[in-house]
C-alpha cells in the first residue's frame, strides 16, 4: 500500500519545504505576460482564474521535456524508446496513485477530457454494473460535470441541499438532509457523487462521513476532486475502512499541468467483468473477424489507444514537486492567502461575497465569488481586465442550479422559473464574478483586485459610461473606444511564419 504521506516530504524539514514552496511559486508561465491597458499603459496581467485552469508549471515542463528526448510510442519493449516510455507511463500512474494514497486495490486510469471525462465514464459503468441501484444522490453545489452525467446514464439523480451558517450564506452539504436522502433511497442507491470542494464557494464537503454513510447501505462514494486536488490533501484511504472513497476524479489542467489528461483512480473490482466503454488497439489479447478478447489487466484495458504521453508525464511531474513540498504545506499558505483575501474584499462598500466566509465555520479553498452592488458581474469582469491587467471569471461557472439559487432566482430544489428562459437578458443574466488563486498567487495579487474593486465599487457610474452591453446572451460588455482583438496578439498563422522567416534569414 503507498504511504497517504510521501516519503520525499515526511523527513524534509519544514524551512527546506518553505524554500522549495517559494522556487515553485515563480516556476510558471504567463507569470510575465503583459497587455494593453484601456488607459494606454501596458501591464503584466495578474492571473486569478485559477479555478478555470491553472497555468502550466514550468519546472514540470522541464521534467516532461527531458522525457520525451525519449519519445516513441508504447506497448513494446524492443526498442529502447519505446521502453522506456512504456516504463516511464507505468510510472506516471503509480504517481497518481500514491498522490492521493490508494492502495494495490485501486487502478488509476488517464482519461481525456478531464474529470468531466472520468465522471461519464463511471457513470456509464456504475450504471452498467448495479442495475438494479438506479439512484443517484448528489449536491446542489455541484459542476455540470459531476450532475449531468448522473443523470443521462442513472434512472434517478436526487439533489441533497445545503447547509447554511449562523450568517444565512450557503456553506457544505447538509449533512442531516443527506442521511435522510440515504435512507430513503437505501435498497436503490447506486452512489454518492459530491465535490470535494466547490467551484462556485470554495467551500469543501467530507467526503470520507460521505463515504461512511453511503457504505453503511450498500452504496458506493464518487468524488469530483477536480478543485480541491492542487490545494488541500486528499486522500483515498479513510480512519476507519468504510470510509474510502471508491472513485477519484481528478483533473491535470486544474493541477498546473494544463493539455494533461484527467484521471480516474476507482476500485479495481468495479470493474470486474464488464467490457471496456471504448474499445480498439493496446486493450485486446486476441483479434480475428468474428472474435476479440480484452485484457483483464488494468488500467490497460480502460485506456485503448495511443497514451497522451507529454500530458501524462507532465502531470506525474507536477505531483511530484507538490509532494516534495508537500501538501499540507500548500493548504495552509493558501488558507492563509483566503483568509487575508476575504478580509481585504468584506471590507469593500457593496460587495456581497457569496458562500459561507468564515473559515472557522465552513473550510475552504481558495475560491471567492462575489458582486458589487448595481454592476453587472460582466461589467465588473471587463472593468477588472481593461483597466487594472486582473484575469478573472463571470457568469455561472457551469454551476447554473447552485449559482441561480445563490442569487435567489431558483427555488431550494434549484429548479429556475420558467421565465428565465425568456427574461435573461445580456444585461441582466445573472452571475456573479470569481476570484480564484494558484500556487502563484501573492498578498500584492490578493491587494491590486481588492484595490480595483474598490475603485470600481467607488465610481461605478464614470467606468458604466465606457461601455456597452453584448447582446450575446453571457452578459458580457464591451468598451466604447478600446478593444484588442485576440488575432492582433498572436495567431498560429503568425507564428509559423515567423519560423519560416527565422529559418531563411539563419
Amino acid at each position: 500500500m503507498f504511504s497517504t504521506v510521501p516519503a520525499a516530504t515526511t523527513h524534509r524539514p519544514r524551512a527546506e519545504r518553505l524554500q522549495l514552496l517559494e522556487a515553485l511559486r515563480t516556476s510558471f508561465d504567463g507569470l510575465d505576460t503583459t497587455y494593453e491597458r484601456a488607459d494606454g499603459t501596458r501591464q503584466r496581467r495578474i492571473y486569478l482564474d485559477s479555478a478555470a485552469s491553472n497555468l502550466r508549471c514550468t519546472a514540470a515542463r522541464a521534467m516532461a521535456d527531458r522525457a520525451m528526448q525519449h519519445y516513441a510510442n508504447t506497448h513494446s519493449q524492443l526498442h529502447m524508446g519505446a521502453s522506456l516510455m512504456t516504463a516511464l507511463y507505468d510510472e506516471a500512474h503509480a504517481i497518481v496513485r500514491r498522490f492521493v494514497g490508494a492502495p494495490e486495490a485501486y487502478t488509476a486510469i488517464f482519461c481525456g477530457t478531464g474529470v468531466t471525462g472520468g465522471l461519464n465514464r463511471m457513470a456509464r459503468v456504475l450504471t452498467a454494473q448495479r442495475p438494479s441501484r438506479d439512484v443517484v444522490i448528489t449536491t446542489m453545489m455541484e459542476h455540470h460535470a459531476n450532475d449531468l452525467p448522473h443523470r443521462k446514464h442513472a434512472g434517478r439523480v436526487v439533489h441533497v441541499p445545503l447547509a447554511h451558517d449562523p450568517d444565512g450564506e450557503a456553506g457544505r452539504v447538509d449533512m442531516d438532509a443527506l442521511r435522510r436522502a440515504i435512507r430513503t433511497h437505501a435498497d436503490r442507491l447506486n452512489y454518492v457523487a459530491v465535490t470535494a470542494a466547490s467551484n462556485v464557494t470554495g467551500i469543501t464537503n467530507p467526503v470520507h462521513e460521505i463515504a461512511r454513510l453511503a457504505h453503511d447501505v450498500g452504496a458506493l462514494c464518487v468524488v469530483d476532486a477536480a478543485q480541491s486536488a492542487a490545494h488541500s490533501p486528499i486522500r483515498i484511504t479513510g480512519d476507519r475502512d468504510d470510509e474510502a472513497l471508491d472513485v477519484v476524479c481528478l483533473s491535470g489542467h486544474k493541477i498546473y499541468a494544463p493539455g494533461s489528461p484527467g484521471v480516474i483512480v476507482a476500485r479495481k473490482d468495479l470493474f470486474a467483468g464488464h467490457e471496456p466503454e471504448e474499445v480498439g488497439g493496446g486493450i485486446v489479447e486476441f483479434v480475428d473477424t468474428e472474435r476479440y478478447t480484452v485484457t483483464d489487466a488494468l488500467p490497460d484495458r480502460e485506456e485503448t489507444g495511443t497514451p497522451n504521453l507529454p500530458g501524462a508525464f507532465l502531470l506525474a511531474s507536477m505531483l511530484l514537486l507538490m509532494e516534495r513540498v508537500g501538501m499540507d504545506l500548500i493548504a495552509e499558505d493558501e488558507r492563509a492567502l483566503t483568509q487575508y483575501a476575504m478580509e481585504r474584499f468584506t471590507a469593500i462598500d457593496g460587495l456581497h461575497l457569496y458562500g459561507s466566509h468564515r473559515l472557522e465555520v465552513a473550510e475552504r479553498i481558495g475560491v471567492l465569488t462575489f458582486n458589487l452592488e448595481g454592476l453587472p458581474h460582466g461589467l465588473v469582469t471587463a472593468i477588472l481586465n481593461d483597466y487594472f491587467g486582473i484575469a478573472v471569471r463571470n457568469e455561472c461557472f457551469c454551476a447554473q442550479p447552485f449559482v441561480r439559487q445563490l442569487l435567489g432566482i431558483a427555488d431550494a430544489t434549484g429548479v429556475a422559473p420558467d421565465s428565465c428562459l425568456d427574461t435573461c437578458t445580456p444585461q441582466a443574466q445573472p452571475g456573479m464574478v470569481r476570484v480564484s488563486l494558484g500556487l502563484y498567487n501573492t498578498r500584492a495579487d490578493v491587494d491590486a483586485a481588492a484595490d480595483a474593486l474598490a475603485d470600481i465599487a467607488a465610481r461605478p457610474d464614470a467606468y458604466r459610461s465606457k461601455y456597452r452591453a453584448l447582446r450575446n446572451g453571457h452578459g458580457d460588455w464591451a468598451h466604447t473606444d478600446f478593444n484588442v482583438p485576440p488575432h492582433e496578439l498572436l495567431t498560429l498563422e503568425g507564428a509559423a511564419d515567423d519560423w519560416v522567416r527565422d529559418a531563411l534569414s539563419s
